[in-house]
């Protein structure tokens, strides 16, 4: 099942409140308006603004702007805006007594926020870096009890983005953690650039004051959690780098690209062209790729304006469409069961006819038929995660249904479970191994395939499994026209049915 998002990313506004840079937002607007003409059918489109939204919050600043995102909402381009502090949109340690501060008049995160999109199984991470980067001179040089401080706030940024996953709010994810697509939003630079190096304030470099104290803590708590794309911006440059460290899950026998896990961090420079430099903003379609054989990458366009004269104009011309496709490294496509937790999730109740919808969602896929080159691995794999949803189906089925419709689900789920110890005896699985297997929730499937065995257990009569299993489907097909449809389970494969 395709999965799919847009993330248009702007940064730096350093809006002041004097109306000043107006135009110049309205320039940018009706750009990034066009470009998102081309995924309106896109389920989830997010804005996402990475710091620095003001230049000082001061109350004119702050509501121009609330009154500029208003104005990106109403454009209707996007279905979601999201946005963190910069260090220009918090107070300075000498005003600690003004009432104002970006982070609660816009709605800022202080520390971490999660945001879930459950079309896409997006899980947007908003991560607020102000307290863990350089950037303040004492005297010319950096205070040591500040930097200290600096480095232990940036040590921190790991566990905040692990317990951004458990905050109280957060939409509970309906999918396995390793299935989703992570991106991590934050306004510093979490590591040095290659581009921009060249860049002086005060006659000294600003490299090292401009990215995270701590940043090999942070890359790998970032990697531990599967973060595939790092999103920033504070620098005013444009940036694309990717970083590699061994995987911490990679077995002893993995070697190449196997051993590997690669994080992309991608920069935005000032959206609005501040300091004299070039405005910039970036659009990420992250979905199946065509040119990559239907495997899944981030499509990252890179939109530049010169000196702020001209129009938006993508900045990779050399590379076709000006698009850089990142490869995602693992299989981001769904099993229909996974779409079917989401749905049954946001439900209180289920009637008759809902069950039905799902049933022949779940169970009119290949291994619920008479198809010999359907493996055994495979065929165990769909009815555990079919097993899962079809408990969640009878939770949520309304018990004031009739007393056969409730009577026939339950002999359903009987035997789902039948089918997986059938399964389980014939590729030599034991109870335990089985127990561990039942246990989690909705496996991956390429994982458990890792796991399983590849061919029947030693002594197994291959055929008398396949007439216990075809059994097993016919007597799940009489159970199942008790709710509603007929899918001539065990029977011929029918067309067009999902693997």
């Amino acid at each position: 099942m395709d999965r799919s998002f847009v993330i248009a990313q702007i940064s730096d506004l350093h809006l002041d409140g004097s109306g000043r840079l107006l135009g110049t937002i309205g320039t940018l607007s009706s750009a990034i308006r066009e470009k998102m003409a081309d995924f309106a059918d896109v389920p989830d489109r997010i804005l996402l603004i990475t710091g620095d939204l003001v230049n000082d919050p001061t109350p004119r600043a702050l509501e121009e702007a609330l009154a500029v995102v208003a104005s990106f909402r109403q454009t209707g381009a996007f279905t979601d805006i999201q946005a963190i502090a910069g260090n220009h949109d918090v107070k300075k340690p000498s005003d600690r007594f003004s009432r104002h501060d970006a982070y609660d008049y816009l709605h800022l995160p202080r520390t971490s926020k999660s945001v879930y999109y459950r079309q896409s199984g997006l899980d947007l991470v908003l991560l607020d870096s102000n307290s863990a980067s350089l950037t303040t001179l004492a005297n010319s040089t950096i205070d040591e009890a500040a930097y200290n401080a600096m480095v232990a706030a940036s040590a921190r940024l790991g566990v905040e983005l692990a317990g951004s996953f458990g905050s109280v709010g957060r939409a509970d994810h309906a999918e396995p953690a390793e299935d989703l697509v992570r991106v991590l939003a934050l306004h510093h630079n979490p590591l040095p650039l290659a581009t921009g190096e060249g860049k002086r304030f005060l006659g000294i470099p600003d490299e090292p004051l401009m990215y995270l104290a701590a940043p090999a803590t942070f890359l790998e708590a970032a990697t531990s959690l599967n973060v595939d794309l790092v999103l920033h911006g504070h620098r005013h440059v444009e940036g694309l780098a990717r970083y590699s460290i061994p995987d911490p899950r990679a077995t002893r026998s993995e070697g190449g690209e196997a051993f590997w896990r690669t994080i992309y961090v991608l920069s935005c420079p000032s959206s609005t062209g501040q300091a004299g430099d070039d405005a910039g903003f970036n659009i990420i379609h992250f979905g199946p790729s065509s040119l990559a054989g239907g495997e899944y990458c981030f499509a990252v366009t890179r939109y530049s304006r010169t000196r702020n004269d001209g129009d938006f104009s993508p900045l990779d011309s050399n590379l076709p469409g000006g698009i850089i496709r990142l490869p995602a490294e693992r299989d981001f496509s769904r099993d229909p069961a996974f779409q079917s937790v989401i749905e049954i999730a946001s439900c209180t109740t289920l009637k008759r006819d809902e069950v039905a919808m799902l049933a022949r969602r779940l169970l009119k896929r290949r291994a619920f038929y008479a198809d010999d080159g359907q493996s055994l691995a495979n065929a165990l794999y769909t009815y555990l995660v079919t097993a899962h949803a079809w408990a969640d189906i009878d939770a949520r089925f309304a018990k004031s249904e009739r007393k056969q419709d409730i009577e026939a689900l339950a002999a359903v789920g009987s035997l789902l479970n039948r089918l997986i110890d059938q399964s389980a005896a014939a590729l030599g699985i034991d109870g335990a191994a089985l127990g561990e297997l039942r246990a989690k929730r909705l496996v991956d499937r390429h994982h458990l395939l890792r796991e399983l065995p590849e061919a029947p257990g030693a002594g197994v009569d291959v055929q008398d499994q396949i007439r216990q299993r075809l059994q097993l489907l016919r007597d799940l097909n009489d159970q199942l026209k008790e709710l509603g449809p007929d899918l001539g389970l065990g029977g011929e494969l029918p067309p067009e049915v999902p693997a």
